[in-house]
């Protein structure tokens, strides 16, 4: 990972500049409906679409780069570590036997690398710049910034609340996965022995129950990622409604205007739409993790092994 710094750091400042450029949604909006419909200047709105439809090609452009810089991080990553794990892999057997499953770290590997291509990593990316987004809110009016901040608080908690329930779950499926890929490994290789003993049939209720508890574990995490995502969406949709509500009494009370409650319930959904997409990939934000941290223990005791010292070529011949 170290090696990736400087890409990091590329995503992190196009995360930046993106977070920034979806601002003019918010702001196109805000000029149409308090500039150009009082004013009914068609010049102005033909100007203002110009401008808009070029920050939108700009940030099509940053997105489609962040995405495939994560890619090749992933790749990278893979590259680095993929010769390791595989002389690994080679060496489990020699350390904890042949029972078990000995291709978990590749998987690992797998799950890591696909995590990182993935939408998760601009999630994590975008949450930081969610203060951005309320201290916007809050310029336009304080009771619309504290609607909006009730919101952020409420799903963040949600999704440290549904962190805490998953990783038991996630945990123990990944560890009942590896003792059904184990059973499918060994049944594999031993398929004379078990044909000629006639254990079929055992090996496969002991193969039907291991795979009972990992489908058990995995339907209790989809259940509980399923569940917090669908409160999630509907938190973020009262929100809005509750900041359009809100924007409508300012206007009645005559303290803010039509644009100001369209702009600040788009900045609302916008600054927690990446609390809505990390509670849709913690599940594999926790897969992944685990089987990083799973990777290092493996890979710290099994150091690569020292190079053969090399030697002199011959210098004459017989």
């Amino acid at each position: 990972m170290r090696s990736c710094r400087s890409a990091f750091a590329a995503i992190a400042l196009f995360s930046g500049v993106l977070n920034v450029l979806m601002l003019s949604s918010s702001i196109y909006m805000l000029e149409i409906y308090d500039r150009v419909l009082p004013s009914r200047s068609v010049p102005t709105l033909i100007g203002l679409s110009l401008l808009v439809a070029i920050l939108y090609a700009g940030q099509a452009v940053l997105d489609f780069v962040r995405g495939r810089i994560l890619v090749r991080i992933g790749t990278a990553l893979d590259e680095a570590l993929g010769a390791r794990v595989y002389a690994s892999v080679l060496k489990l057997p020699l350390k904890l036997g042949r029972g078990g499953d000995n291709m978990q770290p590749v998987r690992d590997l797998d799950s890591v690398r696909t995590f990182m291509s993935g939408s998760g990593p601009t999630a994590l990316f975008d949450l930081p710049w969610l203060p951005l987004y309320l201290a916007i809110i809050f310029m336009f009016h304080v009771l619309l910034g504290l609607t909006a901040l009730v919101g952020a608080i409420v799903l963040v908690l949600l999704t440290v609340y549904a962190e805490r329930l998953t990783r038991k779950p996630v945990t123990s499926g990944t560890q009942t996965g590896i003792v059904r890929n184990g059973l499918t490994l060994a049944g594999n290789r031993n398929a004379e022995v078990i044909a000629a003993l006639g254990m079929g049939g055992r090996m496969a209720a002991k193969w039907e129950e291991a795979n009972r508890d990992y489908l058990a574990e995995q339907r209790s995490v989809s259940d509980i990622a399923g569940g917090f995502g669908a409160v999630s969406k509907m938190l973020r949709m009262l929100l809005q409604s509750a900041m359009l509500g809100v924007g409508a009494w300012l206007v009645i009370e005559q303290q803010a205007t039509a644009g100001i409650i369209i702009t600040a319930s788009i900045l609302s959904g916008r600054a927690l739409a990446p609390v809505d997409l990390v509670i849709a990939n913690w599940k594999w934000f926790l897969t992944a993790r685990q089987g990083w941290q799973r990777l290092n223990r493996m890979l710290a005791a099994m150091p690569a092994d020292a190079r053969p010292m090399a030697r002199p070529m011959p210098a004459r011949h017989v």
